[in-house]
This record gives structure tokens, C-alpha cells and sequence, in this order.
């Protein structure tokens, strides 16, 4: 990264902090209109969240000097907010607890930064909510210690109720809004699936959903065409979560499950436009094997391609 680059990056960043300090009020003598710092509405919230902190804990998990934070626990013990008690991992050690006086103090605060949030949020669209949101996971997670592991930041699981609608929706949403296909498109994610619910053969056929932090963010099917021959279908990942391998997991789970149930190959339909998903399907062994031009969707430039894994 060039010297240049690095220094718009970083007033990019500086400039972010300082619009979103003033959109939640850091910069109020108060926070939250209350007479307490942040750092002091922070502490409450820890001990409020998690009981049984020791002093040394709570500074290392908030980046505070130990001995600025000892002054403000003080502030707290002679409100009588804070109480001290043997930690029981271990004895020698002093763990914090809330008090009743402290959760009491508490309460209001929380529930007004709540208010405040929401107020914040219900002057976006429900759209650019979840832009919202979807942007300060990323943020989370690419600052996150936790983003240096190997443990994948997503989990797969089948299809729970509600699932499929989800299947729908978002596909009729993201082709509609990133390659303006109209709802005959829907229309015919709506087909597949509830084909799949009305034939669905578990020894042969599968769905998996991906879901991250409680949300759902990807999908792959894996249907039956004939006893030798499974094909991969409505392969979805969100915008939010293209950069953490998930759709490559997909595709590999149905390789490897089309292995298991005794499939000789695997076909799938694709367009020739959507290249972070050809990309995929190329690196997990699938060539393609043929291609024509098509109208559909309100479109009459497409490029259908069908591909194959033989095995």
C-alpha cells in the first residue's frame, strides 16, 4: 500500500469516527443525557452483562489503565452500584457484581440508548436498515481478534420454517436490485422450491442454509434429475457475506453429498454474467459444457450456461 493511499484510508476512518461520535452523542457533556461519561455507562453495562468480573478482567476487556478504571469502580462502591465478593474460579481474587442500587441505575440508560437507536433506525428505509447493520458486522468482524482464527465466523444447517419464504424473497430482491431480472424470475425460484418441498427424497436430495450471527445469509439446494445425475440449484450468498468463503462451503457440501448418495455427476444452470458464482463452481471441479443466448426476465441479452462435475 503506497504512502498516499494509506493517508486517505486513514482520514476516511478518522472521518467516519467523527460522524458517528456525533450520531450517537459522545460528544455530550452527558451521555444519554445522564450525568455519567461514557466510559462510566460502559463499565455499568459489563458488570450489567456479565456478573462475576474481576477488576483485571473488566480493564483488559475494555482497554482501560487499571487504575482509571479503580477510580471509577470506587465512585460506583460508595453508591453502593458495585459489590465485591471471592471470585469462584478463584478464591484469592475479588469479582465485581451489579447490586440492585447499580442495576437501578442502570435500567433507565439502557432502556433510553435503546430509544435512541431505534430512533436512529426508523428513519431509514427497511432496506438501508439492514445496510446498516449488514456494514457494522464487517466492521465487527474485520476489527475482531476473533477474525484471525480458522473458525469459519458462519455455521450450516437445514432448512428451518420460514426458511424457503427466505429463499424466495432474497433471490426475487438481490437479482432484481443487482441484475434487473423482474418477478418472472421470482416466479420461478418460487417453482423450484416448492418443487423441492413436494418431491423432496432426503436419501438423494438436501438444502442448506448459512447462517451468521442469527441471520441468514446463504443457500444452496441439491435436487434429484435421475438415478445417476443430481443438479445444484438457487445458489444465494449475501452481499454482506461474500467475502468469507461461504460460497464455496455451499458448493462443496453438495459434492460432497452427491458422492455419499451414489451420483455419478453433477449439472447445475447458471448465467454467464454471474461471475463470483462461475468462479466457484470452476474452482470446485465443474466445467462448463454449454451455452445459449436468451430472452427472460425482462432481459434479452442473457447468456445461459450449463456446467458439470463428473465423478
Amino acid at each position: 500500500m503506497t504512502l498516499t493511499r494509506l493517508r486517505r484510508q486513514v482520514a476516511a476512518v478518522r472521518q467516519f469516527n467523527r460522524f458517528y461520535t456525533r450520531q450517537i452523542g459522545l460528544l455530550q457533556a452527558g451521555l444519554l443525557r445522564s450525568p455519567f461519561s461514557l466510559t462510566e455507562v460502559r463499565v455499568l453495562y459489563e458488570l450489567a452483562r456479565c456478573n462475576g468480573w474481576t477488576a483485571a478482567e473488566l480493564a483488559k476487556d475494555l482497554g482501560l489503565d487499571p487504575g482509571y478504571l479503580s477510580r471509577i469502580l470506587q465512585s460506583f462502591e460508595q453508591r453502593r452500584w458495585v459489590e465485591r465478593e471471592a471470585s469462584a474460579a478463584d478464591g484469592r481474587q475479588r469479582a465485581l457484581r451489579l447490586a440492585a442500587k447499580g442495576r437501578q441505575a442502570f435500567a433507565p440508560l439502557d432502556r433510553r440508548s435503546s430509544r435512541e437507536v431505534a430512533g436512529m433506525l426508523n428513519r431509514l428505509s427497511s432496506k438501508r436498515q439492514r445496510q446498516l447493520v449488514d456494514a457494522m458486522r464487517t466492521i465487527e468482524r474485520l476489527l475482531s481478534a476473533e477474525a484471525t482464527t480458522d473458525q469459519p465466523p458462519y455455521l450450516l444447517r437445514a432448512p428451518q420454517p420460514g426458511d424457503l419464504g427466505w429463499v424466495v424473497h432474497r433471490h426475487g430482491l438481490l437479482y432484481a436490485e443487482e441484475y434487473r431480472y423482474d418477478e418472472h424470475f421470482e416466479a420461478l425460484v418460487a417453482e423450484i422450491v416448492a418443487k423441492f418441498v413436494q418431491n423432496f427424497d432426503p436419501r438423494r436430495e438436501r438444502c442448506w442454509i448459512a447462517e451468521r450471527d442469527g441471520e441468514i445469509v446463504g443457500s444452496v439446494f441439491l435436487v434429484k434429475k435421475s438415478k445417476t445425475v443430481a443438479k445444484l440449484r438457487l445458489l444465494l450468498v449475501e452481499p454482506s457475506a461474500r467475502d468469507l468463503g461461504i460460497g464455496t462451503r455451499l458448493v462443496a457440501e453438495c459434492v460432497r453429498f452427491a458422492r455419499q448418495a451414489g451420483y455419478r455427476k453433477i449439472i447445475l444452470w447458471t448465467q454467464s454474467e454471474l461471475h463470483a458464482a462461475r468462479h466457484i463452481y470452476r474452482a470446485a471441479g465443474f466445467r462448463l459444457v454449454g451455452k445459449k443466448r436468451h430472452r427472460n426476465w425482462s432481459r434479452d441479452d442473457l447468456v445461459a450456461e450449463t456446467w458439470a462435475l463428473t465423478f
